[in-house]
């Protein structure tokens, strides 16, 4: 995709000089739901997230490396021990510290691709009394790593710990190979299913009042921004990973599973729309449509696998005219 700036006849707008870069609007949701079904945009899309430079199939090789050489021994953690949960606890440090501390280096240290594809205009390392250490990326680093680096171990400890106790269900590439493989891609379709539900509920004015609002200090985001929660927001946000106490999977797939959540909330809140190489976009990262939900808070609950926010009157697709609908939803008119 070449890199350019769209909607410039819509640019004299209030709603289009909040934004420094729009993408092509209105903004798709996934043809999985289409009616009447889009077997070839269907394909398509598939593609473009597991047989390419993508986040899924790079999250799919992380699983597999960590998983072959940086995982203990299933049998090692049928007993609970500080060394094999320090162990998976450094290395979740490591994962994260590499991918949102390369990205913030990169994009907002280093410039590395000045403002191509930045949404917001603003600076990012905002100050003031809202944030921990009275500084937007020490509050995210800090959020991060305390609470989100520690939940998301607990889940994988909890979740390997069962399955090598025979509590929850393990399954092996010898029972059944096709729906091992399938686990792959339905696992982001499920976490887009529970993430919206639990956002939702975090919009409840008492949950957002003790939780949430911590995530939404950030209005501007950034690679740190996206797991810089409260530590209740954390416990709710990881829990998908709670549905293979009832459907089987392998190590690997929690890994899988868990990473995705972990690292993808720091590559869709990189604040860009994607990583620019020779003047081409070669890999999407942060989306328009989670950058509006950091902006106006009611809209957009979920993401682009699942169009829930469509069903359920939240969408808003970056046009005028949607835009426009949501101020009025506020307005209850």
């Amino acid at each position: 995709m070449s890199v350019q700036n769209t909607d410039d006849d819509a640019k004299s707008s209030a709603f289009s000089r909040q934004w420094h870069y729009r993408p092509e609007v209105p903004i798709a949701v996934s043809p999985l739901f289409s009616w009447p079904p889009a077997p070839r945009q269907t394909l398509l899309w598939f593609r473009d997230r597991w047989f390419a430079i993508a986040e899924n199939s790079i999250l799919a090789v992380i699983a597999l490396v960590c998983w072959t050489w940086f995982q203990p021994p299933l049998a090692e953690m049928q007993t609970l021990s500080l060394s094999w949960i320090g162990q998976i606890w450094l290395r979740n440090l490591i994962l994260i510290v590499l991918v949102a501390g390369g990205l913030h280096l990169y994009f907002y240290t280093w410039r590395g691709q000045g403002w191509q594809l930045k949404y917001d205009p603003r600076e990012l390392n905002a100050t003031g009394r809202a944030f921990t250490f009275n500084s937007q990326l020490f509050d995210n680093v800090f959020w991060t790593l305390a609470s989100g680096v520690t939940f998301w171990t607990a889940y994988e400890v909890l979740m390997f710990w069962a399955m090598a106790n025979g509590y929850a269900p393990v399954l092996l590439w010898s029972d059944n190979p096709v729906w091992f493989l399938l686990l792959f891609p339905l696992t982001p379709l499920w976490i887009s299913f529970h993430f919206y539900w639990i956002h939702r509920a975090l919009h409840w004015p008492p949950l957002y009042r003790l939780a949430h609002a911590l995530h939404h200090r950030n209005t501007n985001v950034g690679p740190w921004s996206g797991l810089s929660m409260h530590p209740v927001e954390h416990l709710l946000f990881f829990s998908s990973v709670l549905i293979h106490w009832i459907v089987p999977a392998h190590p690997i797939h929690i890994l899988f599973h868990m990473q995705h959540q972990a690292l993808t909330a720091a590559t869709s809140h990189t604040g860009f729309e994607g990583m620019v190489v020779r003047d081409k976009s070669r890999l999407a990262l942060g989306t328009f449509h989670h950058q509006m939900h950091h902006r106006y808070f009611e809209c957009n609950y979920g993401n682009l696998e699942v169009p829930w926010d469509r069903w359920f009157g939240s969408f808003h697709d970056g046009t005028e005219a949607s835009h426009e609908r949501m101020k009025a939803r506020r307005r209850g008119t």
